[in-house]
């Protein structure tokens, strides 16, 4: 391995970058065209009808379930754009903006983003109904905090630059999509070969070293802790990508993917997607802090009730693979 030409070493994390987003792309183009035919079909306002009574328990008005529904679909930025065309008229504060960015960062890109995480071993339906959920009891705790000591409660001053960004052509739609997944795989490469050199230089098993006993209660082994890493920092695209690479290789237990993704799922992106919803206005004490230490805390419990699950419940709705003493084994490992 020390005298690997280096060409050989490019040419291996060519592959493999490859390889990762081969599977994520294979997931990606049919959901982005179909999320746009909802979209040009205009039936996401249908789906955020549901949603009213849901955001009024958190303090927003109704119309803002349309944000947070067009957000879900699509991305964060289909949501800024649905939420600049309505500022005007809502009148939000900015406990009100910050709890509406904070349910958005917590669920965002559904269609895409659990359907990655299906892929790596978790079940569909939980890793939705968890983000959905997760981000509703984080959005409506947020509001209790923030009326109860009356912080925030001044007028939002949104920080975003310019109008309100317009709906591309499907041309346009098309050649930035394609640009898009260009840009995924260059970053998708240097990732591996960050990973690489990271492993090379035993850097690894510092950062490894240094989180273990978070971790451990994550119930994160070490496997997959540095692709939990990566996707905490730069988004679940690219841990998750990662992530399903290394489980399909069987390099990482079923438990420690379930573990991953779930906190990968309530927060990811936490540099980008952070400060792109802070230009709404939005206060840090919730996007970043409140939604970090709430996604910490939720892994942690899931974690300690995995074992008092039946093996039949953890398989058939949790996640797949090898289910039977799976806690005890990966503490074992630790």
């Amino acid at each position: 391995m020390k005298n690997q030409p280096i060409w050989s070493f490019f040419r291996e994390a060519l592959q493999e970058a490859g390889q990762v987003s081969f599977h994520l792309f294979r997931i990606m183009i049919p959901i982005l065209i179909g999320v746009k035919i909802l979209q040009e079909a205009g039936l996401i306002v249908y789906l955020a009808l549901p949603l009213d009574p849901v955001m009024q328990l958190m303090g927003l008005p109704g119309e803002t379930g349309l944000i947070w529904a067009t957000a879900m679909v699509n991305n964060l930025y289909s949501g800024i754009i649905v939420f600049l065309s309505l500022a005007e008229t809502l009148h939000l504060s900015v406990a009100q903006v910050t709890v509406l960015s904070t349910v958005m960062l917590v669920a965002h890109a559904l269609p895409i983003e659990v359907k990655i995480a299906q892929s790596a071993g978790t079940r569909f339906a939980f890793q939705a109904l968890i983000r959905i959920l997760g981000g509703f009891v984080l959005g409506w705790g947020l509001h209790a905090a923030y009326s109860l000591t009356g912080t925030l409660q001044q007028a939002n001053t949104i920080f975003w630059q310019g109008e309100a960004p317009v709906q591309p052509s499907l041309h346009m739609w098309a050649v930035g999509q394609v640009k898009n997944l260009v840009l995924i795989f260059g970053i998708i490469l240097v990732l591996v070969l960050l990973m690489r050199i990271m492993h090379r230089l035993r850097i690894v098993d510092g950062l490894i070293w240094a989180l273990r006993p978070v971790l451990r209660l994550l119930g994160i082994g070490r496997e997959a802790a540095t692709l939990t890493i990566i996707g905490m920092v730069m988004g679940l695209t690219y841990g998750g990508g990662l992530i399903i690479q290394e489980s399909k290789s069987g390099n990482v237990e079923p438990q420690d993917v379930f573990s991953s993704l779930t906190l990968m799922g309530l927060t990811h992106s936490l540099i980008e997607d952070t400060l792109l919803l802070s230009l709404l206005g939005a206060h840090m004490s919730g996007i970043l802090w409140a939604r970090l230490l709430f996604s910490l805390l939720a892994v942690a419990l899931l974690v300690r009730l995995l074992p008092l699950l039946p093996g039949s419940f953890v398989h058939r709705f949790l996640f797949a693979g090898r289910v039977q003493g799976a806690a005890v084994e990966a503490e074992g490992r630790r």
